[in-house]
């Protein structure tokens, strides 16, 4: 290939962005990153180190402080920060309960625009996040805008998270799903909006097999114009 292809895939919390993600970086042999997870690492750092969100200064010193990486092993992508592995305790609720006020803050996401443009430099890659492909990479080959049923997204949430061995009940999960869209949706910075020319993927009633033969289907012509 001449030129790195870059898939952007957007959307709304648990619709399972990462999952085809993942899948379709495995499938291709492109680099995956998790930009929903750089925004929760940066979360937990702020709670570990109770910054007060309000304070520019603490929040901007504590950027500084930050260095987010993404490792492979065992088939799996581990999301680093300051070298600690950090993957399960990012997915915890007291994170999911503070990420999309985190990721709301401009200075925030101008670091970790940086990071991501500077990590789409390496090579082909497949990155999901929320701005990916109207911000991060708006010139992306393919951008994927996904969906789901809003009970769907919080009952695959629930079995997730009970599945890790977590004490959490459905309505929580579903009040704190309806709170993260809001506030993606409607935040000043970079909100979570469809690009123009993304592909809409609702998997509300396909499974992940079907998913990424959906994905696919796409990325097959731009695989041979690239050759």
């Amino acid at each position: 290939m001449s030129k790195n292809i870059v898939v952007a895939i957007d959307g709304y919390s648990s619709c399972g962005k990462s999952t085809l993600a993942k899948a379709l970086a495995k499938k291709l042999h492109f680099i995956y990153i998790d930009s929903g997870a750089m925004y929760r690492a940066v979360t937990l750092f702020f709670l570990r180190q109770n910054i007060d969100l309000k304070d520019q200064e603490s929040v901007l010193d504590a950027l500084g402080k930050i260095q987010i990486d993404f490792l492979t092993a065992d088939n799996q992508t581990l999301i680093t920060l300051n070298s600690e592995d950090v993957s399960k305790e990012i997915r915890q609720m007291p994170v999911a309960d503070k990420v999309s006020t985190v990721s709301a803050i401009k200075d925030v996401r101008i670091e970790m625009v940086k990071q991501q443009q500077r990590m789409g430099r390496s090579g082909n890659i497949v990155m999901d996040g929320r701005d990916i492909g109207t911000v991060v990479f708006p010139n992306a080959d393919l951008k994927l805008f996904m969906t789901a049923d809003p009970q769907i997204r919080a009952e695959r949430r629930y079995n997730e998270l009970i599945s890790k061995g977590e004490k959490v009940n459905m309505e929580d999960i579903f009040e704190n799903l309806a709170k993260r869209d809001y506030q993606d949706t409607t935040r000043e910075e970079s909100p979570l909006i469809q690009a123009e020319d993304a592909v809409v993927l609702d998997n509300s009633h396909i499974d992940e097999t079907q998913q990424l033969e959906f994905a696919m289907g796409y990325i097959k012509p731009l695989l041979a114009k690239k050759i």
